[in-house]
């Protein structure tokens, strides 16, 4: 087999990148280990920025996105008895985010790609590359019990936390990984219940924190902080809700009750791998950053390499310019450091630390006072809420 681009992980970096190069007619093949089936229905939140609903719009992705998104103009951040509204729209001159779960991003993609006729291979086993350090790198997979050898140009390493191809770049003398561990966790759950809240709510409490998020009219999604050993079945419904309810009902907020369908914890870890391309072989999204879920990025920032490197492979591919290639870690890396840091910051503000003194809250509830209080700072949130735009 022959192709231009081979792409490893079908998330959203490495379908998005196969669509995005598709339009510009260059070839790719994507190969996953999970079945179309697991994609699809694996449950993940998802706040879009604007940027990343632009980029979707702009390529034919749209539709549905528009039909059953929920769009924000603002969300709240609920502290000290009192909630706040954070204007998006006015304090970033026109933009907001867009509710839209990342599974209903990669069926919209999974679709296009199909419709378009991208060859997207699902299922796959025995996945190795080799010859990264040639301009013939070849990845091996074994697809419907037929093994298969695809000769590209270049690999793109998509395939998500769990990668395999973030490990071809040696550790320590060319790859440094960066990474910290937070000390407790988000327990979440999906819920069939109307929504308590027309817009997202960040909740600061004494017992810890909470978001009070939606994904449709009829399914939302809730999540409260906790130890990281916590056990989803030590928890009932009766408790689940009361504990929610606790950490908001003193901002006033009433959380709709409902039954809940799906129960898990999420881990919180911040990860960023140095550089993000080694020979032939450039990384995407998860494989080479995981952020915690507190500022929504995760995703946005998938996106946003692939959004440099779709250009940097046009430049190659239209001019045989490898200028854009070189400079892709260095480009991509500022963003994310940027996602980084915004991460760790609404992280910081909003939980409670094991730790934590009086003198430590004290400080935070200043802060949050900060940025409810001061514009300037408040558009400081504002736009790297909503995105930076993409470059």
């Amino acid at each position: 087999m022959r192709t231009q681009v081979g792409i490893v992980g079908a998330g959203p970096a490495g379908l998005m990148l196969s669509h995005l190069l598709h339009q510009r007619g260059v070839e790719s093949v994507v190969i996953d280990l999970r079945t179309r089936q697991d994609i699809e229905e694996t449950i993940k939140a998802g706040v879009l920025e604007q940027g990343t609903v632009d980029l979707m719009t702009q390529t034919g992705l749209g539709g549905r996105l528009h039909r059953d998104g929920f769009v924000h103009h603002g969300f709240n951040i609920a502290f000290s008895g009192r909630l706040h509204r954070i204007n998006l729209y006015e304090l970033t001159g026109g933009r907001a985010v867009t509710v839209y779960a990342q599974h209903e991003v990669l069926k919209d993609l999974i679709a296009k790609r199909l419709e378009d006729g991208g060859d997207v291979r699902f299922g796959v086993t025995d996945t190795t590359v080799e010859g990264l350090d040639t301009d013939r790198p070849v990845i091996g997979f074994t697809h419907e019990d037929q093994e298969h050898r695809l000769e590209c140009d270049f690999v793109i390493g998509a395939d998500g936390s769990r990668t395999y191809t973030r490990f071809l770049i040696r550790e320590g003398k060319v790859r440094k990984d960066f990474f910290r561990q937070y000390p407790f966790a988000w327990f979440g759950i999906l819920a069939e219940a109307p929504p308590s809240s027309d817009e997202l709510i960040y909740a600061h409490s004494d017992r810890g924190f909470a978001l009070i998020s939606t994904r449709s009219p009829n399914v939302q999604r809730l999540y409260f902080q906790v130890d990281p050993s916590t056990n989803v079945d030590d928890w009932s419904e009766d408790r689940i809700w009361e504990e929610i309810q606790a950490r908001v009902a003193g901002a006033g907020a009433t959380i709709k009750t409902g039954t809940i369908i799906r129960k898990d914890v999420l881990q919180f870890r911040s990860f960023v791998c140095e550089p993000m391309q080694y020979g032939r072989l450039y990384l995407a999204g998860d494989a080479a950053h995981t952020v915690p879920p507190t500022g929504a990025k995760g995703m946005n920032l998938a996106i946003a390499d692939v959004h440099v490197l779709d250009r940097a492979l046009g430049a190659f591919y239209d001019a045989k310019d490898t200028g854009l290639l070189e400079s892709y870690s260095e480009t991509a890396l500022k963003r994310v450091w940027r996602a980084q840091h915004f991460s760790w910051w609404m992280t910081s503000m909003l939980h409670r630390f094991s730790d934590a003194t009086d003198f430590d809250l004290r400080r935070q509830l200043a802060e949050l006072e900060m940025v409810t209080g001061s514009p300037t700072a408040a558009k400081t949130l504002a736009d790297n809420y909503v995105g930076l735009p993409l470059v």
